[in-house]
C-alpha cells in the first residue's frame, strides 16, 4: 500500500484529535478499515504542544470520555493536560489506531475514478515535500473546531515594543512575575491564564470583548446532568439563579454583564461556552486583575482603549481562538460545512453530509460528548450503507 500511487481505503479521517481518533476507534470496532491524516507529527497536536501548563478539563471526566473507553477510575474527576494525553495514548494502543502523521491535505475532491465516484485526496508529505494521492467511498473531516491560532487586527499592534503571542504559545504565568500583562479574550483560556498570571506576580489586566455566564465546575456538571431528564430553559434558569447566588445579581461593576439567553442555550446556538471559574472572579472582585473594554489602538508599549484611558504593558497574550482552513480544501460541499468549518445542519443532524462526507467534533458547543456522539452514529452509518450494498451484490 506504501508504494501505490494511489492509496485506497474505505475511510479516508482528517484529524487525530480526539473527534479523529474517536472516530478511527468506532470503525475499527466495526472492523471498517479507515486512515487516519495528521498534518502534525503527533496524535491530539493541540493538546500536546499547543496549551498551557496548568491546564485541566473543567467538565468531569464522565462528560469528556471518547466512545468504547472510560477514564483509569485512578484519575481525578477533572483530568489534567497530561493525564488526558496519557488516556488519549492508551486509547490509540487499545483500539489499534495508526495515524499518517505530517500528511498536509491540500484537497478533497468528489470524483469519477475508474467509472465509480469517490473522493480523492491529495495530501503533502512534509517529511519528503512529496504529494501523496488517496481514495475513498467515505470521507470524515475530523479537523476540530480549533485550528489555526487567530490574532485579530489591532490598530498599531505591529508598533509594540514588547512580547506578543497567541494562548497556543502559552505555557506558564512563571516568567512574566512583576510585568504587565495584557490578556485580550475572556473565554476560558482567557480566564484561566489571566488566573495563572495572577497567582505568579504578574500585573494582569483582561479584555472582556462581550456579555458571558459565571459558573463553577460542580454547577456545570449538574446543569449538564439535569439536561437528560429536564429542558434546557429549566436548566439554565436553575444555574443562572445559582450564578447570581454566587457571584451576585450585578456584575457591571466588575466589567461584566450575564447575556439575556441562557448558559446552555447560547452553547448550542452559537457555540460560546459559559465561563467556568476556577478562581478567576475572586482575583477581580480583589483588583488583582483589572478588567478593561477593548483595545482602540497601540503604540509602541502604550495600549489605548474604548474607555478614553491608556496603559503601558510589557506582554499582549490573544486569547483569541482559532481560525479554521477546512474551506480551503474540501471542495464541492455546499451542504455540510459552513466558512467557518462548522457543521451547517443542526444537532442531531449534523454529522451526516452528501456523497459519503460526514464531519465529527464540528458542532457548535458539541464538546466531547457531542464528537463522541458523532463519531458512533457515522460508524454507524457507514456500516449500514457497506451492509446494504453487500446484500444487494449477492
Amino acid at each position: 500500500m506504501e508504494g501505490d500511487k494511489q492509496r485506497c481505503y474505505k475511510v479516508i479521517i482528517v484529524g487525530a484529535g480526539p473527534s479523529g481518533l474517536a472516530m478511527a476507534a468506532s470503525l475499527n470496532i466495526l472492523s471498517i478499515p479507515n486512515v487516519i491524516l495528521e498534518r502534525d507529527n503527533c496524535f491530539a497536536p493541540l493538546w500536546q504542544k499547543k496549551t498551557y501548563d496548568r491546564l485541566k478539563l473543567h467538565i468531569a471526566k464522565s462528560f469528556c470520555e471518547l466512545p468504547h473507553m472510560s477514564y483509569p477510575k485512578s484519575y481525578p474527576t477533572y483530568v489534567s493536560r497530561n493525564e488526558f494525553v496519557q488516556y488519549l495514548d492508551h486509547y490509540i494502543n487499545h483500539f489499534n489506531i495508526t495515524p499518517r502523521y505530517n500528511r498536509f491535505v491540500e484537497s478533497a475532491d468528489y470524483v469519477e475514478l475508474e467509472s465509480t465516484k469517490k473522493w480523492n485526496i491529495k495530501a503533502r508529505n512534509i517529511n519528503s515535500e512529496e504529494m501523496e494521492e488517496y481514495s475513498c467511498d467515505f470521507l470524515v473531516v475530523a479537523s476540530g473546531e480549533n485550528g489555526d491560532a487567530f490574532i485579530p487586527n489591532v490598530e498599531g499592534l505591529e508598533t509594540f515594543v514588547g512580547e506578543v503571542l497567541h494562548t497556543t504559545q502559552y505555557k506558564s504565568g512563571e516568567r512574566y512575575t512583576g510585568k504587565n500583562v495584557l490578556v485580550v479574550g475572556s473565554g476560558n483560556s482567557g480566564m484561566q491564564i489571566a488566573l495563572d498570571l495572577a497567582n505568579h506576580g504578574a500585573k494582569t489586566s483582561i479584555i472582556v470583548r462581550s456579555d458571558m455566564h459565571i459558573l463553577w465546575s460542580e454547577a456545570t456538571n449538574v446543569g449538564l446532568y439535569l439536561l437528560k431528564y429536564i429542558s434546557v430553559y429549566w436548566v439554565d434558569s436553575l444555574l443562572v439563579m445559582l450564578s447570581k447566588l454566587k457571584y451576585g445579581n450585578d456584575l457591571s461593576k466588575y466589567g461584566f454583564k450575564r447575556p439575556k439567553e441562557g448558559p446552555f442555550l447560547m452553547k448550542d446556538k452559537y457555540g460560546k461556552y459559559p465561563i467556568n471559574d476556577i478562581g478567576t472572579m475572586d482575583k477581580i472582585k480583589s483588583g488583582q486583575i483589572q478588567v478593561l473594554p477593548l483595545i482602540r489602538k497601540i503604540k509602541e508599549s502604550e495600549v489605548s482603549f474604548n474607555n478614553g484611558k491608556s496603559y503601558s504593558f510589557d506582554v499582549i497574550i490573544f486569547a483569541t481562538g482559532f481560525k479554521r482552513s477546512t474551506n480551503k480544501w474540501l471542495k464541492g460541499d455546499d451542504y455540510l460545512l459552513n466558512e467557518d468549518g462548522l457543521s451547517k445542519p443542526s444537532f442531531p443532524n449534523n454529522w451526516k453530509g452528501q456523497n459519503g462526507l460526514y464531519c465529527v467534533g464540528l458542532c457548535r458547543g458539541g464538546g466531547f460528548i457531542g464528537a463522541s456522539l458523532d463519531a458512533i452514529n457515522v460508524a454507524n452509518d457507514i456500516k449500514a450503507i457497506l451492509t446494504a450494498q453487500n446484500q444487494n451484490s449477492k
